[in-house]
């Protein structure tokens, strides 16, 4: 039986969806195999270990140090290679978000693979895993597959649905505690400053409120929070808009930004340049508001709003507000 490893990621206390997918995207393409999870931290996990069992993980192991209670490259590098000798798996997933774009390299350089990243599709075709990706900023996708040696892949956030019909409240996994020895660290973390655009990971947010330059001013966003707060979506913004100071670079969606892939986009006063495109194009809908009729995000919104975002998005949020039940008094 095959052995497909998954690095689950844990994040405010929560596992991340992207491991949830991973999960899902090993069971759909490795009929029949033995999913193992892996969750790493200091302190009781198992919780997450539950979890994970009821999504199909076979077997989860809690990787546990006090050096991995918040991730470094150094530790989380030497408890890993740990974690794949113990298991020697066939195949190896984990979510392509900060942490996995900085794990997975090193790890596979150690363990002298390729690696598949940014996948946003991981299927069987005829006996053999494919795993799809986008190239050249989101206008093409490449198809790839390993023909010798084990499979090290990451996948994007919001790619690989996860059906409730198939989460089993009841099952469980056997739980093994692996507690390697870590030494020898470089670097050491003594405090994590945060700098989010709200409690919504815009990585894995279902719904984006997004500002460009049209927004004018950091005061002007605030009628993008007012929508997003209605409609449970993130706020996020073009490099434009971070650039002019109008927001923290924390909320940068684009090629040098984060990389999204929402059910539903909202770009407010964003002309749609290119690097831009490059980090939500994938997006299921996108809906543009610009008072330029030739602005270049038109071309891949699915819906247009050619006029004043100022007037447009209040109008959306009242809308909504009565739609949703919540308008106010």
């Amino acid at each position: 039986m095959k052995k497909v490893l998954v690095f689950a990621e844990v994040k405010d206390g929560k596992l991340r969806n992207v491991s949830l997918e991973a999960v899902a995207a090993a069971k759909r393409a490795y009929a029949g195999c033995e999913i193992i999870g892996a969750v790493f931290g200091d302190g009781d996990l198992k919780p997450f270990a539950e979890t994970l069992a009821h999504h199909g993980a076979d077997r989860v192991f809690l990787v546990l140090n006090p050096a991995l209670k918040s991730y470094t490259t150094d530790a989380y590098t030497q408890a890993f290679m740990n974690l794949v000798a113990e298991v020697q798996p066939d195949a190896i997933l984990m979510g392509h978000t900060a942490i996995g774009k900085d794990l997975a390299p090193k790890a596979a350089a150690r363990l002298r693979l390729g690696l598949i990243s940014d996948c946003v599709d991981l299927k069987s075709e005829g006996g053999e895993i494919v795993l799809t990706r986008p190239i050249y900023a989101g206008k093409a996708f490449e198809k790839r597959k390993v023909t010798d040696g084990m499979l090290f892949a990451t996948i994007r956030s919001n790619n690989f649905k996860l059906d409730p019909a198939h989460i089993d409240t009841g099952r469980r996994a056997n739980i093994i505690e692996l507690r390697p020895e870590i030494k020898q660290l470089r670097t050491i973390l003594k405090e994590v400053v945060r700098k989010t655009s709200g409690a919504i990971d815009l990585t894995e947010a279902k719904i984006i409120v997004s500002g460009g330059r049209g927004v004018k001013s950091e005061q002007g966003f605030k009628v993008l929070y007012e929508l997003a707060e209605v409609i449970g979506a993130g706020v996020g913004a073009s490099r434009g808009a971070c650039d002019a100071k109008f927001c923290d670079y924390s909320m940068q969606i684009g090629q040098t930004g984060k990389v999204v892939t929402p059910d539903l986009y909202i770009a407010c006063g964003i002309s749609g340049a290119i690097q831009h495109l490059a980090g939500m194009s994938n997006s299921r809908i996108i809906v543009a508001i610009n008072t330029d009729p030739e602005a270049p995000i038109f071309k891949v919104a699915d819906y247009g709003i050619v006029g004043d975002l100022f007037e447009v998005v209040p109008l959306l949020t009242e809308e909504f507000r009565a739609i949703l039940g919540n308008r106010r008094d």
